[in-house]
């Protein structure tokens, strides 16, 4: 197990392929300090607090595809290549506050696209990255309507280069062909997990973007459910 503030893996030929396409959005995240707003938020009034049902009720319908992109950020140094394609990233060594997380990932024409690929990576409920294998660690494509599904945990925050982390899901997304979208998924102030005061950790994060919070409902048993819509480019500009 690793934090952020350890040396970054040696890339692989399936990252460095991945990555020729996204070469113009992490520069301009990076000379934005880590940080960019590409295109506005994919979903609306993501920088207030989503109150969870306290019924259990479905989570909240996102708005309608705005067409904007999502920002943008930075990957950091802990991305490993070559995760294994799956929707669930925990192992038996995960014990977590469980999250369900879903959406669509649309074009900037607002229309779904299908064999999109998503990759995500993230810490566990110590605040520690997986840097031997995979726990918490994958990658998934679309189908045909555009949708994914994800099984992992809310991650927890840590304390690394950057200074005091919130938590957040590391995400690669990419259209078939198009330029990849490095960026970071945040979760709203009034979270509920591991005694952590997530209102307090988002306002104290340098690099958070709140147009990239998921929206959350939580269940009777404590578990959470998520959503969040993506929108990319198809092509390379």
């Amino acid at each position: 197990m690793r934090r952020d503030d350890a040396p970054p893996p040696q890339a692989s030929s399936r990252r460095r392929f991945i990555r020729s396409g996204a070469l113009g959005v992490t520069a301009a995240a990076l000379a934005a300090g880590g940080v960019t707003a590409s295109g506005g938020q994919a979903v609306a009034a993501l920088g207030q607090p989503v109150r969870p049902p306290a019924d259990g009720s479905p989570a909240p319908v996102t708005p309608a595809c705005s067409g904007r992109e999502t920002p943008a950020a930075m990957e950091g140094p802990l991305f490993r290549p070559e995760s294994p394609e799956r929707t669930d990233l925990r192992t038996p060594a995960i014990t977590g506050v469980f999250l369900s997380l879903r959406g669509i990932v649309y074009d900037t024409a607002c229309r779904p696209i299908p064999r999109a690929l998503l990759e995500f990576w993230q810490c566990d409920q110590h605040g520690d990255y997986d840097v031997s294998g995979f726990s918490l660690r994958g990658h998934q494509y679309t189908g045909a309507d555009g949708g994914y599904r994800l099984e992992t945990i809310i991650p927890r925050d840590y304390y690394g280069r950057w200074g005091r982390r919130a938590p957040h899901i590391h995400t690669h997304v990419q259209a078939p062909g198009g330029p990849l979208l490095v960026t970071q998924l945040y979760f709203p102030d009034n979270t509920v997990a591991y005694g952590r005061d997530f209102a307090a950790l988002n306002a104290q994060d340098a690099l958070i973007n709140r147009a990239c919070t998921i929206l959350l409902n939580a269940n009777s048993s404590g578990a959470y459910g998520g959503r969040f819509d993506f929108v990319v480019k198809r092509t390379v500009s």
